[in-house]
């Protein structure tokens, strides 16, 4: 159990800034992540923990519950270098090519760990992680759909470039 300290904590403060950020009104998506705004570079760290509204943080997390502790399988520190690698990475190509528009939440990451989730297994070839990709792929295969410019208002960026660092990460980390 305290080996997984770190992974719950790490949950939980995205339950934690969800709550003050409720309760300051939404104050703190100030620091979200504005396009080529060297104001807002702070938000390339800082965007997935904020979010829009319950509805948002509620999908996201959902999802991070889920992804986060099978993207764990890999080990303590291919998880935590896999998590900062998608959050900086898909930050920065987020404020370097995406639209002008406010970019918040956490759907970067999760896209990042659905992309490592998918092929990691098969890059590592041992069957439990294969099957762990194969779950992944038929329960949360229909994500893919996200990284398209469907939704008005929806950051396909955060999740496309989430997607590829998260397909990268794998290919880098998943066989150690």
């Amino acid at each position: 159990m305290a080996k997984l300290a770190s992974l719950l904590f790490f949950l939980l403060s995205f339950l934690i800034i969800e709550v003050i950020n409720t309760f300051l009104a939404r104050s703190l998506n100030q620091f979200g992540l504005i396009p080529r705004s060297f104001d807002a570079l702070q938000g390339i760290l800082l965007s997935p923990w904020l979010h829009a509204n319950t509805h948002h943080f509620l999908a996201n997390i959902t999802a991070l519950l889920v992804l986060s502790p099978i993207t764990w399988q890999w080990g303590k520190k291919t998880y935590w270098t896999t998590t900062l690698f998608i959050i900086i990475t898909s930050g920065l190509l987020v404020w370097i090519f995406a639209r002008p528009a406010f970019h918040i939440g956490a759907s970067g990451l999760v896209y990042g760990y659905f992309g490592f989730c998918l092929i990691a297994g098969f890059i590592n070839r041992k069957p439990i992680f294969i099957l762990l990709s194969i779950f992944v792929g038929i329960f949360y295969g229909s994500m893919i759909w996200g990284v398209l410019p469907l939704y008005p208002g929806t950051s396909f960026e955060y999740h496309l470039f989430g997607f590829i660092m998260g397909l990268l990460a794998a290919k880098i980390w998943a066989k150690k």
